[in-house]
C-alpha cells in the first residue's frame, strides 16, 4: 500500500512540474522588453503555437500579421508588421517579451498584452456601472506563449 501511494505520489509531481515551475504574469522580468527566462522552463511546441496564432478564441495574431508560412489562413491581417522573418530580426528574448506584453518594447502597440493580469483599464462602471472587479486572467497561458515562440522562431530570412 506505502509503495502504490509513493508511486501516485511521484506520477502527480511530475504531471504538476511543469505548472510549479511556471512563472505567473505579475512575475514576468523584463529587460528592456526582452524575457530572458522561458515562462515555463521547457521549450514550446511550434505546431500547438500555429493553433494559438489561426484560432480567433485564442491568440489570432493572424488577424493583425501576415505569416507566408501559413499560406492557408483566410484573410491574413496587415495592421501589425509581417511576421516573416521575425526570428532573423529579433532575439528569442525579445520575441518572448513581445508576444507577452509587446507594450514593453512598443509603446504605444495596439497588440494586445497576451500574458498579464493587472494593470487593465475598466472603462465598464462608466457605461453600464458593472466593471468586473475581480482579477482578469491573461489572454494566454506561460505555455501557449511559449508555443508561438517556438514557431515565430521558425520564421527565419
Amino acid at each position: 500500500m506505502t509503495r502504490r501511494l509513493t508511486l501516485a505520489v511521484a506520477v502527480a509531481l511530475a504531471a504538476a512540474g511543469p505548472a510549479l515551475s511556471e512563472t505567473l504574469p505579475e512575475a514576468v522580468q523584463f529587460e528592456r522588453g526582452a524575457v530572458a527566462a522561458s515562462l515555463t522552463g521547457m521549450p514550446g511546441d511550434p505546431e500547438a503555437g500555429v493553433k494559438v496564432m489561426t484560432t480567433n478564441a485564442l491568440g489570432n495574431c493572424v488577424a493583425c500579421h501576415l505569416v507566408s508560412a501559413l499560406p492557408d489562413v483566410p484573410f491574413p491581417g496587415d495592421i501589425g508588421p509581417a511576421l516573416d522573418g521575425a526570428a532573423s530580426r529579433y532575439s528569442e528574448a525579445q520575441l518572448r517579451g513581445i508576444i507577452a506584453n509587446s507594450k514593453h518594447t512598443f509603446e504605444g502597440s495596439f497588440m494586445p498584452a497576451f500574458y498579464k493580469t493587472e494593470g487593465y483599464i475598466r472603462p465598464g462602471n462608466a457605461y453600464t456601472g458593472k466593471a468586473a472587479t475581480e482579477p482578469l486572467p491573461p489572454i494566454l497561458t506561460a505555455a501557449q506563449i511559449e508555443d508561438v515562440l517556438a514557431f515565430v522562431l521558425t520564421l527565419k530570412d
